[in-house]
């Protein structure tokens, strides 16, 4: 437990980068919670930092990234630019001696997340990334259900995401520079992530990517295995598929678990010859939960699960998936795409 504000009464919050993901997913949940302040925001495009401080009734608003941070009343900084700046804005945040909460994919690659860690970790603050579905009542849920042994012996896992996402423009998230991949940062964090809070840490990872679609130089498909704590699992990623599909399978001795990670399906229980569903609605700003945690967590009155560490654990793992296809990634391959063996070889 962190606890750096235990002598307040609440955490006042600075946005840096309000753009899409804050109108309704994040930036709300900073004013909803208990025991939090929304305070200021910035953007580099001044008119719309104004716009979203009028819209959202906040007091104050920024086009300087230096100023939100230097804000001598936000106590803490949710950073949700794209991944390229996450790692500046977090090294600037931990000088100024304030917590950050960053939002997904953590960085770019793990050597980033690692910096990012470090240079929290050197001034005793603390670090909190945006893996919201770690709170949601649907995931806690199913982590009580594999938890409480209703499943019997967990046998395996089984992870299957498809999307005609090559017929769509995907903005920053599949260049490469500002992403660190394609989709599979993005989305398939969030998949590897919650298999990491519902099972254990992921490790004897094999897998390869691929480019199939030819849309754009990132991946594009990526077949993993792994072991979720000594829970064998296997995980397949297509973004250029004809029809679209997301349901991970557990399954254990007496019950198989089914859930989706982005459609707003129930939870299912199925056994020889029957099946039980449990409708649990996502609440109207999904980051919310998590958010609250966050707060809690830093007033000393809770913990959050979702940090710095737990999130570098995931980005370990996608960088092994996908150090192949990019010929290592522990430099900035995003400037060599002519280098790229997972591109050079794609048929």
């Amino acid at each position: 437990m962190n606890a750096p504000f235990s002598d307040r009464k609440k955490v006042r919050w600075g946005i840096l980068g309000c753009g899409d993901v804050t109108e309704v997913k994040s930036g709300p949940g900073f004013r909803l919670a208990e025991n939090s302040e929304l305070v200021a925001v910035m953007r580099r495009n001044a008119t719309l930092a104004a716009d979203y401080a009028r819209r959202h009734g906040v007091a104050r608003w920024y086009d300087n990234a230096a100023q939100l941070i230097a804000d001598p009343e936000v106590d803490a900084i949710y950073i949700a630019t794209p991944p390229d700046a996450h790692l500046s804005a977090a090294l600037q945040v931990a000088a100024a001696g304030k917590p950050a909460y960053v939002e997904k994919p953590m960085a770019r690659t793990v050597g980033e997340c690692d910096a990012m860690v470090a240079a929290f970790s050197e001034r005793s603050l603390p670090l909190y990334v945006a893996y919201y579905r770690r709170a949601l009542p649907r995931f806690v849920r199913a982590k009580q259900l594999v938890d409480s042994g209703e499943l019997g012996k967990i046998t395996s896992v089984d992870y299957r995401y498809a999307s005609p996402a090559h017929k769509a423009e995907a903005g920053w998230r599949t260049h490469v520079a500002s992403a660190g991949a394609g989709l599979f940062l993005d989305l398939g964090s969030h998949a590897l992530d919650l298999i990491d809070f519902l099972l254990g840490p992921l490790t004897d990872v094999h897998g390869f990517a691929s480019n199939r679609g030819h849309t754009y130089e990132a991946e594009d498909n990526v077949v993993m295995q792994f072991r979720a704590g000594t829970v064998p699992g296997t995980a397949t990623w297509n973004f250029a598929a004809a029809i679209a599909g997301d349901v991970c399978r557990i399954t254990g001795t007496e019950k198989v678990l089914e859930y989706s990670v982005f459609d707003n399906a129930p939870l299912r229980l199925s056994i020889p010859g029957g099946e039980r569903a449990e409708e649990i609605p996502h609440p109207p700003h999904v980051q919310q939960p998590l958010i609250q945690t966050v707060v809690n967590d830093l007033l000393g009155i809770g913990t959050c699960p979702s940090t710095g560490e737990s999130a570098r654990r995931t980005s370990r793992v996608m960088d092994q998936v996908l150090d192949a296809y990019y010929g290592r990634r522990t430099d900035a391959f995003w400037t060599r795409p002519e280098t790229w063996p997972g591109l050079i070889q794609r048929a």
